[in-house]
């Protein structure tokens, strides 16, 4: 009688049967633009105090052969450099998301993959398959639990970023199905973060870990060290302990139908998504009232923009990043939603202080994540109705090519306005001619340099 092989074990054997040819011409490219929005959002926090304060005490310990960092000049270990790529992708919460399971799916797996290819030589394709192959598993992962891992209080970036991170490494450093195997096993036992930690720089820590411990966990297994037999359905294992009911079908069956990097939004606002919808409301009301006082808002959305950016009493710029009241009070005063409104000193203006007292949420299952609706009440006693059914940047109103390569062109300037972001922007749209993807981190070492 023949085993049935278990959650895991399928899993493992659609990673390592996974090929180049497979990924669709879509899917490729779709692959490039996560890429220029990860490089975008990376260069926008690699030098904020956080990771700066990261990077410091990560040198202290820092040994062995050094891989580029993007962003400095300095070198440092490659588990390191994992760590401190996905933390800073992740430190402005200006990264990637993937509606379905709320998971910023590209900082931890293109965190360790960069510092992969400052190990061992990988080519262009091989990078794109495994950020492909990253994306497929972590959603996947997530799915199976969603929403009630995340709505318990999981940071389902890190718990579920870590699996992407250690199938992508994995998948280019050639594991076996046993090996992937334990690889995942590996990644399972590292799996944490916490959502209390949201609105603060310790959110990113666990989204570092993420891309560290999943190279780590990939390197790990390539020489042998091994690991249980059913790491994610065991009795003991990832889903009975992290969550009641998982629903195993999502992670195996239908594998190679649909892609989840094609879920992939990429935000214009430096905050929470769900706040989105909101912004493209009340930005594109202020565009057309530029003058007008307001003296209440009413924002409806779902229950998740509720639980996570209901916040009107804060006291950073971290926090403004998950306030949807912050984030309505700044871009009605101030026209905009750029980093520059999600600091401390935005945070502390009387007047955005006193408009964020204006605002009220409302929960409601009829919007989905990436709808909301807003009502602008002004001094004269007019009231404006606006409603936004698909964020700008969700994967029903996706941002353009152009869009994101602005975002790029806009962190590079933020370092060096005299950077030239061309070329960086022409290597990734052709990284499959590459055969050496090493020097893309390279490229972008130090940005105090034209």
């Amino acid at each position: 009688m023949l085993r049935k092989p278990g959650v895991t074990e399928t899993l493992a054997r659609h990673i390592v049967a996974m090929r180049w040819d497979d990924v669709p011409q879509q899917v490729r490219h779709q692959a490039k633009r996560s890429l220029i929005n990860f490089l975008a959002v990376t260069l926008a926090g690699c030098r904020s105090r956080p990771i700066e304060i990261a990077r410091r005490s990560l040198a202290e310990f820092s040994g062995g052969r050094p891989v580029a960092l993007i962003g400095h000049a300095e070198r440092i270990d490659a588990l390191s450099a994992a760590f401190l790529n996905a933390a800073a992708a992740n430190v402005d919460d200006f990264c990637d998301t993937h509606t379905a399971t709320v998971i910023h799916p590209t900082a931890p797996v293109a965190g360790a993959l960069f510092s992969y290819a400052g190990l061992r030589q990988v080519s262009g394709s091989e990078l794109l398959l495994g950020l492909v192959l990253g994306n497929e598993v972590q959603a996947r992962i997530g799915l199976a639990m969603s929403p009630s891992h995340y709505n318990r209080g999981w940071h389902i970036t890190s718990t579920c970023g870590v699996f992407g991170a250690a199938a992508a490494c994995g998948k280019l450093a050639g594991l076996d199905e046993r090996q992937m195997v334990w690889a995942l096993g590996i990644a399972a036992t590292q799996s944490a973060g916490l959502c209390e930690c949201l609105g603060t720089p310790a959110k990113s820590v666990s989204v570092g870990n993420a891309a560290r411990n999943g190279l780590w966990s990939a390197l790990l297994a390539e020489k042998g060290y091994d690991g249980p037999a059913e790491p994610l359905a065991g009795v003991q294992g990832f889903y009975h302990a992290l969550v009641e009911q998982a629903d195993f079908s999502c992670i195996t069956d239908g594998w190679g139908e649909g892609w989840a990097i094609m879920a992939t939004c990429y935000k214009p606002y430096p905050c929470g998504f769900v706040i989105h919808p909101v912004l493209d409301c009340v930005l594109d009301w202020r565009r057309d009232h530029p003058k007008a006082e307001v003296v209440r808002v009413v924002v409806r959305g779902n229950p998740l923009l509720s639980v996570r950016a209901d916040r009107p009493n804060i006291s950073t710029g971290r926090e403004a990043q998950v306030s949807v009241q912050h984030a309505v009070a700044a871009a009605l005063l101030r026209g905009q939603a750029r980093l520059d409104q999600f600091t401390d000193a935005c945070v502390r203006d009387p007047q955005v202080s006193n408009l964020r007292n204006k605002v009220e949420v409302v929960r409601d299952e009829h919007f989905s994540t990436v709808a909301a609706a807003v009502e602008i009440t002004t001094v004269d006693g007019k009231n404006f109705k606006l409603e936004q059914p698909a964020a700008r940047g969700s994967d029903a109103n996706p941002l353009s090519d152009h869009d994101l390569e602005e975002k790029l062109r806009a962190a590079a300037s933020g370092w060096n306005p005299h950077y030239d972001a061309t070329p960086l922007i022409d290597a990734i749209w052709n990284v499959e001619a590459s055969a050496d993807v090493s020097g893309l981190a390279a490229m972008m070492s130090d940005m105090t340099c034209g």
